[in-house]
């Protein structure tokens, strides 16, 4: 592989060290069986850590045939990773579900029961401390851990870090060779091994000179050697001498471009997120990065994205600051923001574009906002879209959490997180979506209460109430639906309050609480009368039907039911009426009123035949079958269940059905 060579003796120091005892676990953990072995590759940023590593799990991938899972956990910029991302990265791996709103722990404990029984690798990247990497580790002793740190993991017992210095000196000219060829090499060999020596034999140093001596073929190795060691002291180290001789020689603009690059998210960068940072067109931009990759001042990697290398960032940071106005900067990271918002819009529109049964008005507003989107931003197709989604989606929830966090910004802040919520609810679907929705709920959050924006935060807690309710947290969700009432009351919000108080009612249903359920379905059904929302008023009465019949109290449901089966006939909603009579029936059997069952039942069946909804249809059927057999006429009841044989076919719903029967 490029820009890797040598390191022999360390390859063989790591495999050696896989066979060694395995180790247990941090100090003041309670004593398991011996978890996976872990091997840690020690060095400074730029000493080629991250290569030597990504070699040896290269080397030792055929033994270990359940993959290789990767994760980092600094960001190229030096912020920490949350080990929750960390995880979830992980759980993506192995291409596994991971529950929206689980903390550190819970995830840990679903990573270590995928990887029972496996034989696989994870690479962890950029260790910040101990704590991290454990959270990380298999209870498997099959499994191999490599981690890449700058220092020791002290605090994990039984792990010998593999200390890198500087490449030996063939090596280090074999890696120049690389980059500018073997000619000039073989031309000047001293000069080559001169050279060599003024990198220190760092990686990241000889590939930026190497780069420099790629794009200035008529210089000598010599004169680039001599110019380097001529670099006064106060320059730094081989890595920012190297830097230094590559940052000078750009020009003006480029200079600039590669200045405001520690404001991609995540270190994250492609052609558009640097147009809008450097004002530039998209093309421009495109070349612009094409000459950084050439010179290692960034990284390709895969779908035209290119990564920052963690090395740089610290030197681009100090640039930053010392030459570019604070206004400046905040300009170049509100256009990029604004240029990520309209990206995501662009997306959603080509999601919803293809979505079957799209009425007109629909298809002519999308058309309407595609047409004012410049060529530059716009997807071919929903593939691509869902592909651009795809890859930049660690970039996108880093520019969503920069935002917030920054707090200068948080009309975009709240902008930018709301395309990406309806682009990925889109794409993926609100359940596919739901891990990260539920982080970008919470940033939404976060804004709403430093804003004191009680409208936003009365929709955030709801939908990330939501999110927990699904997951079975129910009495988190409580906490949050019963916050969301107040913050809608704050923001005198009808649709907010009437949604919190129905939603707390639903808590209460699930934790069987009956009594509070119905008075908080109550509630809501007050203020929906008040408000003359007949919708809801219909569905309220359903939902207070419901709970009543959980709780026996039959009388009270049959009301329930009649007011909902009244309302829904009010609205001409046929299928809704027919659901509600199916209820009374249902209602009408448990209270021992069989007649009165079989009649409304009849009732449903009609209606459900006019709403051409023949799963309810056949549903009824069978509950009409049951009330004649417990009436004394089995005939009777083996025509409505033929009838319901062949309303089902070959539905796969129709076992289900059936065995309701039974």
């Amino acid at each position: 592989m490029a820009d890797f060579v040598g390191r022999r003796r360390e390859l063989k120091e790591l495999r050696e060290d896989i066979a060694r005892t395995g180790l247990d676990t941090l100090s003041g953990r309670k004593a398991k069986a011996p978890r996976a072995r872990v091997l840690l590759v020690a060095g400074r940023p730029g000493s080629g850590r991250t290569a030597l590593a990504e070699a040896f799990v290269r080397e030792v991938a055929e033994e270990y045939p359940d993959g290789v899972l990767r994760t980092r956990l600094t960001a190229p910029g030096g912020e920490t990773v949350a080990t929750e991302r960390a995880v979830r990265s992980l759980l993506e791996g192995l291409g596994l579900p991971t529950p929206p709103g689980a903390g550190e722990d819970e995830l840990s404990s679903v990573l270590r029961t995928a990887l029972e029984g496996r034989r696989a690798i994870i690479m962890v990247d950029d260790a910040a401390d101990p704590q991290q990497v454990d959270a990380l580790l298999p209870d498997t002793p099959e499994c191999l851990v490599v981690v890449t740190a700058e220092g020791p993991l002290t605090g994990i017992p039984d792990v010998r870090p593999c200390t890198l210095g500087g490449l030996d000196t063939p090596s280090a000219v074999e890696l120049l060779a690389q980059r500018i060829g073997d000619t000039r090499v073989t031309a000047d060999p001293r000069a080559a091994d001169t050279l060599a020596e003024e990198c220190g034999g760092q990686p990241a140093a000889l590939v930026l000179v190497g780069g420099w001596l790629a794009a200035h073929p008529k210089e000598s190795v010599a004169d680039v050697a001599k110019q380097l060691h001529d670099m006064p002291a106060t320059t730094g180290g081989p890595l920012a001498r190297g830097f230094r001789l590559v940052y000078e020689s750009l020009p003006q603009p480029a200079q600039r471009t590669l200045r405001l690059l520690p404001l991609a998210p995540a270190g994250i960068v492609d052609s558009h997120t640097a147009s809008a940072l450097a004002g530039c067109s998209v093309a421009a931009a495109q070349s612009t990065l094409d000459d950084f990759a050439g010179l290692g001042l960034v990284r390709p990697s895969r779908d035209g994205l290119f990564l920052l290398p963690g090395c740089l960032a610290p030197m681009l940071q100090a640039l930053l600051e010392a030459k570019e106005r604070p206004a400046e900067v905040q300009l170049a990271r509100a256009r990029m923001l604004e240029r990520t918002v309209r990206l995501l819009h662009s997306c959603r529109a080509m999601a919803e574009a293809e979505e079957p049964g799209v009425d007109a008005a629909v298809d002519d507003g999308l058309r309407e906002l595609l047409d004012g989107l410049p060529r530059a931003l716009r997807f071919p197709d929903r593939r691509a879209a869902a592909t651009w989604l795809d890859t930049r989606l660690p970039a996108l929830t880093a520019a969503a959490s920069l935002a917030v966090a920054d707090g200068e910004l948080d009309t975009l802040a709240r902008r930018l997180v709301a395309a990406l919520v309806r682009a990925l609810a889109d794409h993926r679907g609100t359940a596919g979506a739901a891990p990260e929705l539920y982080g970008l709920h919470r940033l939404v959050l976060d804004v709403a209460e430093r804003r004191d924006l009680h409208r936003e935060q009365a929709a955030a807690l709801l939908n990330l109430a939501d999110l927990d309710a699904g997951t079975g947290r129910t009495q988190e969700a409580l906490e949050r639906y019963r916050a969301a009432l107040d913050a809608g009351r704050a923001a005198n919000d009808p649709y907010a309050t009437g949604r919190a108080m129905e939603s707390v009612g639903g808590a209460y249903q699930e934790l069987a609480d009956w009594h509070r359920a119905a008075d908080w379905f109550g509630r809501a059904l007050s203020q929906a009368l008040a408000r003359g929302e007949r919708a809801d008023e219909a569905r309220l009465y359903g939902r207070l039907g419901n709970v009543h019949t959980y709780a026996g109290r039959y009388g009270d449901a049959l009301r329930s039911w009649r007011a909902a089966a009244a309302g829904y006939r009010k609205l001409s909603d046929v299928p809704g009426q027919a659901k509600a009579l199916s209820e009374m029936a249902r209602v009408q059997e448990y209270a021992g009123r069989p007649e009165e069952s079989l009649h409304t039942c009849r009732e449903a069946v009609e209606l459900a035949r006019r709403a051409g909804d023949q799963r309810l249809q056949a549903a009824l059927q069978v509950r009409l079958a049951d009330t004649l057999d417990r009436l004394g006429d089995p005939a009777a009841a083996r025509l409505h269940r033929s009838a319901a044989d062949r309303l089902l076919g070959d539905d796969p719903a129709a076992c289900e059905i059936r065995s309701a029967s039974d």
